[in-house]
């Protein structure tokens, strides 16, 4: 076993993200067909932020949609680009950060599932990263997201959790600092490279809102006709959603702004 490293945020996790979230796809594809319904065959142009390694943007470019795929990890964004490619499907991957992306042009929809924007590193970013959104989206325009509440954290995150994995594996734990609603994991990863064991540390930190920061910060950037659903209610049954952990909201940009 080779000295301990100090990794990049999503550095490892982004390159080990498919095994380690195999259950998110279905899941996601679950509370989608909920929310969004009939409506989505409706909107032809989509931006998946947050897009990890583009799973639903290549399911959405098979359906038809032209696909924008934005994250801000470059590890996560050279596995989407390589699944696009094997997919052969036109979806654009652009490595960028949530609160200041652009597109080259706006969208119907800008969808942000699995959580993404707890991965803002402040309370602040919230509305950066809600006008960034507004500014993507056509005046009529969707934003579909989900995102982890406190429960999640103060009754989750302060666990023990072991993976074992083909090549890999990893133990972490999770810490809260409720007076800054801020949480944060860390990763000790064994990979094994080139026939040897090789131990990585990783760190990553969430930041969590009240439903009404956020849905004041909808409407700063623009949104209305705001809706939310707890998680329990949209989440497949077979996994057990408790309910408060987390929250789905859709909201339209107003045409006026």
């Amino acid at each position: 076993m080779n000295q301990l490293k100090t990794s990049a945020p999503y550095s490892l996790l982004g390159r080990f993200y498919d095994q380690v979230t195999r259950g998110s796809p279905a899941m996601n594809r679950h509370a989608r067909r909920k929310i969004l319904g009939r409506r989505l065959p409706n909107l032809p142009t989509i931006c998946d932020l947050g897009c990890g390694t583009g799973t639903t943007a290549i399911e959405l470019a098979h359906a038809g949609h032209k696909v924008y795929a934005v994250d801000a990890s470059p590890t996560q964004c050279r596995q989407a680009r390589a699944k696009v490619r094997h997919a052969r499907v036109a979806a654009r991957v652009v490595c960028a950060d949530m609160r200041r992306f652009k597109l080259p042009e706006t969208v119907d929809l800008v969808l942000c599932e699995f959580n993404p924007v707890n991965h803002l590193a402040r309370k602040g970013d919230l509305s950066a990263a809600f006008r960034s959104v507004a500014r993507a989206l056509r005046p009529g325009g969707w934003f579909y997201f989900d995102l982890n509440m406190r429960p999640t954290y103060v009754k989750l995150y302060p666990t023990t959790r072991f993976e074992e994995h083909n090549g890999f594996c990893v133990v972490s734990r999770g810490s809260v600092d409720e007076k800054r609603r801020k949480a944060w994991i860390e990763m000790n990863w064994f990979v094994l490279e080139y026939g040897r064991w090789q131990r990585y540390r990783e760190r990553i930190e969430d930041t969590w809102w009240s439903d009404v920061e956020i849905r004041s910060a909808l409407r700063r950037a623009g949104f209305g006709n705001i809706r939310a659903w707890d998680g329990a209610r949209i989440r497949p049954r077979k996994m057990k959603p408790r309910p408060g952990y987390d929250r789905y909201y859709l909201a339209q940009k107003l045409r006026r702004t």
